[in-house]
């Protein structure tokens, strides 16, 4: 009878492990499923994440860098014109752009490369990217403002008659209108320095904010398309699949 007692007891315990057996295989497949599927989130959250950079950066950093550069150029630029003639107006030698834009460059740079997120989760973010994209509307204003006085500007400077008058260039639209006009050159070596020199640097402005001011449109418009053009869409909910699959089970 001992002998049978114990040959039951090894018969169940070989049982016992032959169930726990299938059991550890269906939840080791179970934790193997959920890390692989843990990974494959993290993944695809990576890419999401670097799909959005550049340089190592999220990508709208190149706006901010072509930004900085061309607001520097367009600012020595004007600065060099200062230094050609001291007659030269405020609105001939646009500074200004440069500066204000280089700000908002500044300002992107921080945004996107350190707390830059398509939804805002503080007041702070958002009060950063409005600010920004304040700056380059009216880095773009400013731009085609500037543009516009450098293209008139040029277009006069094409129909100067100019004559040295001791450190003074003298220009006239009309030479034979006794009445007509006249455009004095201060500080200025010859009138070769008005009719090429500044005449180059006006085109070279030109150049330099219309591409500014598209770049700063672009700048807009990549605030306005990350904040107007992403919802959240949410969960899809289908009751009446739910209900036919429990129905099939049942």
């Amino acid at each position: 009878m001992g002998t049978d007692d114990q040959n039951i007891k090894n018969q169940d315990k070989a049982g016992e492990t032959k169930n726990t057996e299938p059991a550890k295989e269906k939840s080791g497949s179970a934790e193997k499923k959920k890390k692989k599927k843990e990974k494959k989130e993290a993944a695809k959250a990576d890419r999401d994440e670097d799909s959005h950079r550049c340089c190592g950066c999220r990508f709208p950093v190149i706006i901010a860098l072509l930004q900085l550069v061309l607001g520097i150029a367009i600012a020595v630029v004007a600065f060099i014109m200062k230094s050609i003639s001291s007659s030269l107006l405020t609105r001939d030698t646009p500074y200004w752009v440069g500066i204000i834009v280089c700000l908002a460059a500044l300002l992107g740079f921080y945004m996107y490369c350190i707390t830059y997120q398509v939804d805002e989760q503080t007041a702070l973010q958002f009060i950063i990217k409005l600010i920004y994209f304040l700056l380059c509307a009216l880095g773009l204003i400013l731009c085609i403002s500037a543009v516009a006085f450098a293209a008139h500007h040029y277009n006069q400077i094409t129909k100067f008659t100019c004559q040295m008058n001791s450190e003074q260039c003298v220009c006239k639209q009309d030479p034979n209108d006794q009445i007509a006009r006249t455009f004095p050159y201060n500080d200025v070596s010859d009138c070769a320095s008005v009719t090429r020199t500044i005449k180059l640097y006006l085109l070279l402005q030109m150049v330099l904010n219309l591409t500014l001011a598209i770049v700063c449109l672009l700048g807009c418009y990549v605030m306005w398309k990350h904040r107007y053009q992403v919802f959240f869409v949410g969960l899809r909910f289908h009751p009446f699949k739910t209900t036919n699959q429990q129905q099939q089970k049942v």
